[in-house]
């Protein structure tokens, strides 16, 4: 204490310094071991080094003074500012708020005002930097945004909005390297983060590609080339006012024709060509008029085939097409205009966004696309191309998970009602395009929320068995189609449970049997595939199809089918004789010597393998199995799987139950189970046999 008083005293500066900076490292080291005793939260405050201990000693220290007070009044210091900030932080906060108000109301200078005053309440604040970073950025002053996040990432190196807002700024600044940087950065900081990653990208990309198109595109006008320069003619000919509307879908034909290439493309983007709708009343009125004459349907027409040669392939162009409030008004419109023509064009124009991922998120932003499974539905009575140009745009919409989040507005009160019309007149409709329909309402399955109200429609049900039905009159290719889409629609519904799917399980169980004699193989699998669903909702079910020799009729099917008709074939035995005493007898008699069931289990299926064990166990109860089982090899197949380490547990238990019930029954198979030395296996796996 006293070299410490002696060294304040001392009348060389540098002297004086190394013991101010000495006296404050006792004070830090004296805290941190406090708050390593304690293990409380201690404040963050940090003590300035330069100016802190000059404060106390302005004057040259007349007196020694012990050490307790000395650090008596440092402590004080140190608690003195943690009270100065937190009334700075409050104050701060305050003024963020202030600024966040003013920034959502488009008052950007006050907001950037607030947040510089809050950060001279406390600077280390990251929210303001970055808040003030976005401000920036609406005022399009990017360097200073830049400057803000730089601020805001010492204040915490992993701040995503930092990076996120840095990497707007260099796009703007045409950066494009370093905004591609700024956005890979967040993707390491938080994997998450991959969807937020891929649009950021992709708007880099797109606006580098922009710049160059139209880059390339200005040189081309500059040398005089005669195909850019028409671009710009034609649209200040289109751009005359008060003409008659022929004039104008003259013009239009003529400007579509000369739709080469991207340079094309470019320079009627550049020469304000998405603007003819605004700003010209004529062809505005005629592309929104509700009913239209002749002229304006060929108008209309003449709009979409431009805007088609505009926007195929160039992303920029669909974007922009997409921002006119016309154009995203009249697209549902145009859909449900009942004209051909009009239908057709506009198809075409929506496929070219639909048919990749970037388009689709286009159309999932700019369009309320609640309605449009309903409306695109209704194409499925289309004779013509229509029908399937609207069946492929709702396949490639169901990639979008938004979408099928919006398809659940209107499921009930719109999309239902038609779904049933169009599968109770199957025969009237386009059976190709309802096939593909009937496939995407079973994709659309995967929604929770449209399963579960898909499932608890009766009417819905009732449509998919009246189809059933038809297809024993009707059995061509097309009407086939339709009938293997509706048994995976219903498979994919069977993956609820409710008492309307138990009301119809035995009508659905019993059409099911009847589709079992079908010779094409695909039916039958999926046949087979909804009986393993519907069967354990009804146990009317189970014995209607026992009686009706499902067991014989799936043990012909499995001594010849693949890998997923065995095991949907499987899982309905093992649901028939769990406990219905003849299907069990059934199964002995059909599957001679367990051949089928003994394939079965050798299989690297673990499902198959634990089901075709559950089936043997439950049927060893039948006098005389497991005798007929004495020459194979059974006890060594079932010993592995009790023993093995299969992923399923099932697999281990049914194996161990199915043994012991053999060991039972036909007291023989035990010498062969000590031939194997398997006896201990037997043993510990006896816990999962309740009764034998």
């Amino acid at each position: 204490l006293a070299n410490l008083v002696q060294g304040l005293n001392s009348a060389d500066p540098a002297v004086r310094g190394r013991t101010i900076a000495e006296a404050e490292k006792r004070l830090h080291d004296q805290e941190t071991s406090r708050e390593e005793e304690s293990k409380t939260t201690v404040n963050r405050t940090v003590i300035n080094t330069r100016a802190s201990v000059r404060a106390f000693f302005p004057f040259e220290v007349k007196a020694v003074c012990s050490l307790d007070g000395f650090l008596a009044i440092l402590e004080k210091d140190a608690k003195e500012r943690a009270k100065q900030r937190k009334r700075n932080e409050h104050l701060a906060n305050a003024l963020k708020e202030k600024g966040n108000d003013a920034f959502r109301k488009g008052d950007y200078v006050v907001a950037i005002q607030r947040y510089t005053e809050g950060l001279e309440k406390l600077k280390d604040k990251q929210e303001l930097y970055t808040n003030r970073a976005q401000a920036y950025l609406k005022m399009h002053e990017c360097e200073k945004a830049i400057t803000d996040c730089e601020w805001a990432l010492k204040c915490n190196e992993k701040c995503i909005k930092a990076y996120f807002l840095m990497g707007k700024a260099h796009l703007a600044l045409r950066h494009y390297s370093e905004s591609r940087q700024c956005y890979e950065k967040i993707l390491q900081i938080d994997p998450q983060k991959e969807t937020l990653f891929k649009d950021c990208m992709n708007e880099v990309n797109l606006e580098e590609k922009r710049m160059k198109d139209e880059e390339r595109a200005m040189k081309e006008v500059q040398s005089g080339k005669l195909a850019a320069l028409s671009i710009k003619e034609m649209l200040q000919k289109l751009d005359r006012p008060d003409q008659n509307i022929l004039y104008y879908t003259g013009g239009i034909r003529l400007l579509t024709g000369a739709m080469k290439d991207c340079t094309e493309q470019t320079l009627f983007r550049t020469n304000n060509g998405f603007s003819i709708l605004k700003d010209n009343e004529i062809v505005r009125r005629g592309f929104c008029a509700e009913r239209k004459n002749a002229a304006e349907v060929d108008l209309s027409v003449s709009l979409l085939f431009l805007w088609q040669a505009v926007c195929t392939g160039n992303e920029e162009n669909q974007h922009l097409l997409l921002n006119q409030p016309d154009v995203n008004a009249q697209l549902p419109k145009l859909l449900s205009s009942g004209v051909s023509e009009i239908q057709k064009e506009t198809l075409a124009l929506i496929s070219l966004y639909s048919e990749n991922e970037n388009g689709r998120r286009l159309l999932v932003r700019h369009q309320d696309l609640t309605k449009w499974l309903q409306i695109l539905m209704t194409f499925v009575k289309s004779t013509d191309a229509r029908a399937s140009s609207a069946m492929n745009i709702l396949s490639d919409l169901t990639k979008e998970e938004r979408f099928k989040t919006q398809c659940r507005v209107m499921l009930s009160t719109g999309v239902l009602p038609l779904f049933t019309e169009l599968l109770t007149s199957a025969k009237l409709v386009n059976q190709a395009a309802l096939a593909h329909c009937i496939g995407i309402m079973g994709n659309l399955c995967a929604d929770v929320v449209v399963r579960m109200q898909m499932a608890e429609c009766k009417e819905c049900w009732q449509a998919c068995l009246k189809l059933v039905d038809e297809f024993f009159d009707v059995s061509t290719p097309k009407y086939r189609e339709c009938l293997f889409a509706v048994l995976g629609l219903m498979m994919n519904l069977l993956l609820e449970s409710n008492v309307i799917i138990q009301y119809f399980a035995v009508d659905i169980s019993g059409r099911c049997m009847s589709l079992l004699r079908d010779k094409d193989g695909r039916i039958v699998t999926r046949a087979i595939g909804v009986l393993s669903r519907i069967l354990p909702a009804s146990s009317s079910a189970v014995e209607e199809v026992v009686k009706g020799g499902v067991v014989k009729k799936i043990i012909k099917v499995l001594k010849a089918g693949g890998q997923i008709t065995s095991n949907y074939g499987i899982k309905t035995l093992s649901i028939c004789t769990r406990s219905n005493r003849q299907a069990q007898e059934d199964l002995v008699k059909s599957d001679k010597r367990f051949s089928v069931l003994l394939k079965l289990l050798d299989s690297e299926n673990e499902m198959i393998v634990a089901n075709a064990a559950f089936c043997l166990g439950q049927c060893l109860v039948v006098p005389g199995a497991a005798t007929s089982l004495l020459n194979s090899n059974v006890v060594m197949i079932l010993l592995k799987h009790a023993g093995g380490d299969a992923t399923r547990t099932s697999v281990q238990e049914n194996a161990a139950i199915a043994l012991g019930k053999l060991c039972v029954a036909e007291s023989r198979h035990i010498f062969q189970l000590r031939k194997l030395n398997g006896l201990a296996i037997l043993n510990s796996s006896m816990k999962y046999i309740h009764s034998i």
